[in-house]
């Protein structure tokens, strides 16, 4: 169960202001809409999540260490769990034509919205029930999804992922977590959706108690 990042230099682009999401919002009625996961959280004021989810390509080069890693091949399957609007899965599709992608996601909203070349891989279904036969995936990935379960949803999800997975080792699972006090409380700051807050040595005995053993990585807020 090795850390692996392909994510981090993409988060790191990003600049925030964690004193304004807090000081000059209500956070309360922030966080409550972003758990809707509807229009307001994708396209919305940025109080409330992204702020306009509009694509600019960036996740090519993700998609690109991740297949070079798990040595992806034409006729593989790759399954996306909290796919969003399947960015990720449209580079997938982009630099293998013939990859079986699937993605699922509980915003209607954005899988209505996802990549025109991928909407039709793309499922309405929660992580802790996935619609999918055992061993079916060659590789399984969530990203910025599983810290938004409780305890209990957190268990079952990682049991579907290990479910659906042909090797569980081949998988990957990246979260929001932090490693001191800064980070903690810009974390507690910048989050809207998150209910497993957790340090890296947490999220890495959580792992171990619920038999996950595929990769996984963190982003900080520093």
């Amino acid at each position: 169960m090795p850390q692996r990042d392909f994510v981090s230099k993409l988060h790191k682009k990003t600049t925030r202001n964690y004193l304004e999401r807090v000081c000059e919002h209500d956070k309360i009625e922030c966080g409550t809409i972003a758990k809707q996961y509807g229009k307001d959280y994708w396209d919305g004021d940025r109080r409330y999540g992204y702020g306009g989810y509009r694509y600019d390509g960036r996740w090519e080069v993700v998609a690109q260490d991740m297949i070079d890693h798990y040595g992806l091949k034409p006729g593989m399957s790759i399954l996306d769990i909290g796919c969003g609007k399947a960015h990720l899965l449209y580079e997938f599709k982009k630099l293998i034509p013939d990859l079986n992608v699937c993605g699922v996601d509980i915003s209607e909203w954005g899988l209505q919205d996802a990549k025109e070349e991928v909407r039709e891989f793309l499922t309405l279904a929660p992580a802790q029930d996935l619609p999918f036969d055992d061993n079916q995936f060659d590789l399984v990935y969530s990203l910025a999804t599983f810290h938004n379960f409780k305890i209990m949803d957190l268990q079952k999800a990682i049991q579907e992922l290990n479910r659906v997975a042909k090797n569980p080792a081949q998988s990957y699972i990246m979260l929001e977590s932090y490693r001191n006090e800064a980070e903690r409380v810009n974390m507690m700051y910048w989050q809207l959706t998150c209910e497993s807050f957790y340090s890296v040595d947490e999220w890495e005995w959580v792992y171990k108690h619920f038999g996950y053993v595929g990769d996984y990585s963190f982003i900080f807020f520093e």
